[in-house]
């Protein structure tokens, strides 16, 4: 399957790690084709925006914790963490939630850009508007993983919540179901998940190599090659400066710097050997290059992060030192 793709590439004009081809990620709308799936997924990303913009605004319990804490015989200190700590909780529950919808929802985006009936190419060239929203979903992923890292107080609110409700029930208190919304299972699958440092990706890594372990129909390489592509297509634009200028808006660039790393880190967790190994589809150096000389320079750390604490395959041997050396 490998040397075929290799082939049709080539007929193409392309390389597997060099897609030259534009991809509308401002406006590109579904073919008829597309429409059923895209529906389905637009229901899901059409609250992405808002989850980001709670996240970012976020502040959390931090004093009322302390001041508890502080005054551990005060009720009134006591009541008044709880009583913060009990909306913050149920936010926290419906970001969780939201990550099992994307978990249901990515099979059915890469069944289809996956499939046996085209190229990786063809497919991401023709279904743009599923393509489109596969890249959102890797930006939304990528954005809300960087505010929950730099937001100390998600972790520290739900650790509270969890010792004050354990120091509830075991000194026999009466706990109405009426003032809270997360019950001990869903707390439990709430704890595994914000422990993650990047919970959403780890979300989103796992659903993928689920999709290829599940689907024995469909070769890896269908979906790996779909990855390297989407990484391809990303970097190409960028460099290519008649693609930039087709851009409307400036943060379209980051868009597509926020996807690019994305995908490589997908494909590093689902690929056998990772993205880093010199016969890897993913042109690595010229991609980190990329994102070191078009990310702006408070933005291009975290994504720099992003590959090199979230990745499984780059401190193996098989990575080419000047690699290793790139991001270190």
């Amino acid at each position: 399957m490998g040397n075929l793709l290799k082939v049709l590439y080539n007929r193409e004009g392309d390389s597997p790690n060099r897609v030259d081809i534009f991809v509308d990620f401002e406006s590109a709308q579904p073919t008829d084709v597309e429409l059923p799936v895209y529906t389905q997924v637009e229901a899901v990303l059409k609250k992405a925006d808002t989850i980001l913009q709670e996240l970012g605004a976020y502040r959390g319990a931090s004093n009322e914790i302390r001041d508890a804490i502080s005054n551990p015989k005060s009720e009134n200190h006591q009541e008044t963490a709880w009583l913060t700590v009990i909306p913050l909780v149920s936010q926290l529950k419906r970001y969780y939630e939201y990550s099992t919808s994307l978990e249901s929802t990515v099979p059915n985006l890469l069944s289809v850009l996956c499939s046996n009936e085209m190229t990786p190419r063809r497919h991401l060239e023709s279904q743009q508007a599923l393509f489109k929203q596969f890249a959102e979903i890797l930006d939304f992923t990528l954005k809300f993983d960087d505010l929950k890292m730099t937001n100390p107080a998600i972790q520290n609110d739900f650790s509270y919540y969890r010792r004050t409700l354990s120091r509830m029930k075991m000194s026999g208190q009466e706990i109405q179901q009426a003032n809270f919304d997360v019950n001990d299972a869903m707390a439990n699958r709430m704890s595994l998940f914000y422990a993650d440092a990047t919970p959403m990706l780890k979300v989103l890594s796992d659903t993928t190599s689920k999709f290829v372990t599940e689907n024995k129909e469909l070769p890896i390489e269908n979906t790996t090659d779909c990855l390297s592509t989407m990484a391809s297509i990303c970097r190409v634009m960028i460099e290519n400066q008649n693609y930039r200028i087709k851009f409307r808006n400036e943060e379209t660039i980051m868009f597509c710097l926020r996807v690019m790393v994305g995908v490589i880190i997908l494909y590093d967790h689902v690929h056998p050997v990772g993205a880093f190994v010199k016969s890897s589809n993913i042109d690595i150096k010229n991609s980190i290059k990329v994102l070191k000389e078009r990310a702006p320079g408070g933005k291009v750390e975290c994504l720099l992060n992003a590959l090199r604490y979230t990745t499984k395959h780059l401190n193996d041997e098989t990575t080419p030192k000047a690699i290793r050396n790139l991001l270190a």
